[in-house]
């Protein structure tokens, strides 16, 4: 008889969230994005491209071989053991951009590969502990736990950066130093408090073919189920536009705003505590209204982010545009995360949170390589509108979507 999931367990899950949104916040989102086009790819008139163009290619990586790695890690019942080694593949590797400046654009190009590769191998395994962990009942408000331990952690590894850049103003390679550490420290709970509860199945064959034979049963019965799949579809439509805002939305406020690296710091740090209410709040109330209901609610709100972001002129203005933003970012990873929990065959979890993590690695393929080639070719005010397309989109097909009864 399985055991009833404690207080603890959530909260070591949770604390991975926390860890791993270091990096997506310092290193993709805030600072290593501005430093990669500005100092190491400075001068370069494609430089813009250059950062979409990795960014996109260590996803196609995640898109290729993710599934399988699902599959394997259910297989095997060896989830939390794949959690944590790409949480330090991705320590490690972030750690290493301490050896990045001018020029070094192929050394950056594949280090930076390296790390979001396996910080995205990760978020496919750390979803796919949800459906053990919850219930029909409490799945949006224990996910949106999860996003605003990693907002929190965003935050934390901000302040840690603000730190050494008061310190050592001209210390930037620090910053990935301190950010690498504060990731592995942030993992011990995982470590000491998350329960590997996925028994490993006998099988004759290799587990690496067993999955991507698994892949291909997948892939076939995935169209059964009809509303994941229109789910899916919406989800890659309106990650595509956040994935872009993501990878840009420093860039942007440096270049056009005119915002330094210490106002920036802070502008992401009030965003963490803005996503982190989102998260709290919205996973909340989807328990109560419904997960499509609140998802509806969230891409309103992008389509006004990317109209009103693409219009500021002012820094106080974007300020206020960015937090709308961390309230709808908030709620949309939260009630996605817990919808693809909801619609999917408990028995198989990491299996089709491998496809939620295709759909979502192709989402940031798409996403910040139209970015990027647009900002180069018209600029990054016509790119920022351009999102729109993607949130619209998403909102259009998401009102087809039909959860279950218990969902």
């Amino acid at each position: 008889m399985t055991e009833p999931v404690r207080r603890r367990e959530i909260f070591g899950w949770c604390c991975y969230d926390f860890a791993n949104s270091a990096f997506i916040t310092v290193v993709v989102t805030v600072v290593y994005g501005p430093y990669f086009t500005g100092v190491v790819a400075a001068g370069s008139p494609v430089a813009n491209t250059l950062w979409s163009a990795t960014l996109a290619a260590s996803q196609v990586v995640v898109m290729v071989f993710g599934p399988a790695l699902g599959v394997m890690a259910d297989v095997t019942g060896s989830k939390k053991k794949f959690l944590l080694a790409m949480m330090w593949v991705c320590a490690a590797a972030t750690a290493a951009l301490w050896m990045t400046g001018p020029g070094t654009v192929a050394l950056a190009a594949g280090l930076v590969i390296v790390a979001y590769a396996a910080f995205s191998f990760g978020e496919n395994f750390c979803a796919s502990f949800l459906s053990e962990l919850s219930t029909p009942q409490n799945c949006g408000r224990i996910s949106g736990y999860g996003w605003s331990f990693g907002y929190l952690g965003g935050l934390g590894a901000l302040g840690l950066a603000m730190l050494v850049l008061s310190v050592a103003p001209d210390g930037v390679r620090w910053v990935f130093v301190a950010t690498a550490l504060f990731m592995f420290a942030a993992t011990m709970p995982v470590l000491l408090l998350l329960r590997e509860r996925k028994q490993p199945e006998p099988h004759a064959v290799s587990w690496w073919r067993l999955g991507w034979q698994s892949i291909g049963r997948a892939a076939q019965d995935l169209p059964k189920h009809r509303e994941l799949l229109k789910f899916f579809v919406a989800f890659l439509l309106y990650m595509s536009g956040l994935g872009a805002v993501v990878a840009f939305a420093a860039i942007y406020s440096e270049r056009v705003l005119g915002f330094t690296t210490t106002e920036n710091l802070v502008l992401f740090a009030s965003l963490q505590i803005s996503s982190a209410l989102g998260a709290l709040l919205f996973g909340w109330w989807q328990d109560k209204a419904g997960s499509i209901t609140v998802l509806t609610m969230a891409l309103v709100l992008w389509c006004l982010v990317a109209v009103g972001a693409a219009s500021c002129q002012t820094k106080e203005a974007f300020f206020l545009v960015g937090n709308a933003a961390g309230l709808a970012i908030g709620s949309c990873q939260a009630g996605s995360r817990a919808v693809v929990s909801l619609l999917s065959p408990r028995e198989r979890a990491a299996e089709f949170f491998g496809f939620w993590g295709v759909f979502g690695k192709f989402a940031a393929v798409i996403g910040p390589l139209f970015m990027g080639v647009l900002a180069d070719a018209a600029g990054l005010r016509w790119a920022v509108l351009s999102t729109l397309v993607f949130f619209a989109g998403g909102l259009l097909v998401l009102r087809t979507v039909r959860m279950r009864p218990s969902a």
